[in-house]
């Protein structure tokens, strides 16, 4: 008769984590060390523009950018972040005024701003999204699409308390 030997990693598939609480003999489910922070990605600020203004929609639109914020640690969303977007796209450069607008995150953390069809820029479709308010600590993301006729570029932003 052949046994499959019995592994930790089995055992924790099948009972589920569970840690014995040190000094009380008590077994407790396992938790997430927390979720850490997106960290800045190089490139991310170029063209920046502080105070870009809130908008329904950067110019006529046809693309998507998408994600979400959430609180390092824990992961919860938060809701009212401020997110600016900007990139090269087909009404204009990065570092145009009108290639610039910021929105807000709804009640699950979750943004959506409609531009136009990003374009390549220095050989690569990408975007350009930063989180800079005085609660939590300023993050630049720029995100490079597969391919520039992709229709839609998701960016997740994790923050730590400022």
């Amino acid at each position: 008769m052949h046994r499959t030997p019995f592994t930790r990693r089995k055992l924790l598939a099948t009972t589920g984590a569970a840690v014995l609480t040190a000094g009380t003999g008590l077994i407790t489910p396992a938790r997430a060390a927390g979720l850490a922070p997106t960290p800045t990605m190089r490139g991310g600020a170029n063209n920046y523009r502080p105070g870009a203004p809130i908008v329904e929609r950067i110019g006529g639109g046809g693309f998507w950018m998408r994600g979400t914020v959430r609180r390092a640690g824990d992961g919860a969303p938060l809701p009212g972040q401020r997110i600016q977007i900007w990139a090269h796209t087909t009404e204009g450069h990065e570092r145009d005024w009108h290639s610039h607008g910021a929105t807000l995150t709804d009640a699950d953390g979750v943004f959506r701003l409609e531009m136009p069809q990003i374009v390549p820029a220095f050989g690569q479709p990408h975007g350009h999204l930063a989180y800079d308010s005085d609660d939590f600590k300023t993050v630049f993301l720029r995100p490079v699409m597969a391919s520039a006729s992709n229709k839609e570029l998701e960016a997740h932003f994790v923050l730590e308390p400022a």
